[in-house]
């Protein structure tokens, strides 16, 4: 008899604080199309403060503990992004600078992450994907190349109820997620 798979954990950051946003949107239809073996778990960065040196010297703000905590206990991430201004927004940048300075290593060095963005624009979000893979790339992240999930024209792949309904899209974000599946098994086994 052969022993059932491990479940992998995935944290799910949305770069968007917006309460109707197509990432976080897309994030949940992540969990729901979700091909496993992976509990992907979303999480949210509107009460990280500001990325402040100074706040390091003490016990850290508990909003910062707390994304350390999930982070360390994750075995990947799949972060989704908006463009803002041809890059990613602020609250994304700000939560990759307190990963970045994680303790005792358990950080992003080595972890695979998966990129998605939404954005009712043309380009979806290629500016912005580009900009978090370089960011990420120079903190050590193993950052998935392919396949891109760049969703643009989101309005229309979204019902009004935040439902991913367009099958394409929903074929290419389980696509992402197998290969994330696959690059968190190859690195449990090293």
């Amino acid at each position: 008899m052969t022993a059932p798979a491990k479940e992998y954990r995935v944290l799910a950051l949305s770069g968007s604080l917006r309460a109707d946003s197509y990432n976080t949107a897309l994030l949940r239809a992540a969990g729901k199309f979700n091909p496993g073996p992976m509990s992907i778990q979303v999480y949210g960065l509107g009460d990280l403060p500001l990325y402040d040196q100074d706040l390091e010297q003490g016990p850290l703000p508990a909003a910062v503990h707390d994304l350390h905590q999930y982070v360390s206990q994750a075995d990947g991430l799949l972060i989704a992004t908006p463009e803002h201004n041809a890059s990613i927004p602020a609250a994304l940048k700000n939560a990759i600078d307190w990963m970045s300075r994680m303790p005792d290593g358990a950080g992003m060095s080595g972890k695979p992450v998966a990129v998605v963005g939404a954005s009712p624009g043309a380009l979806g979000t290629v500016r912005a994907q580009l900009a978090l893979r370089q960011i990420l790339g120079s903190i050590g992240a193993d950052v998935l190349a392919k396949p891109e999930v760049l969703v643009f024209r989101a309005h229309e792949r979204f019902d009004e109820n935040g439902i991913l309904t367009d099958e394409f899209t929903r074929n290419l974000l389980v696509d992402l997620l197998a290969e994330l599946a696959r690059r968190i098994e190859r690195s449990d086994l090293t």
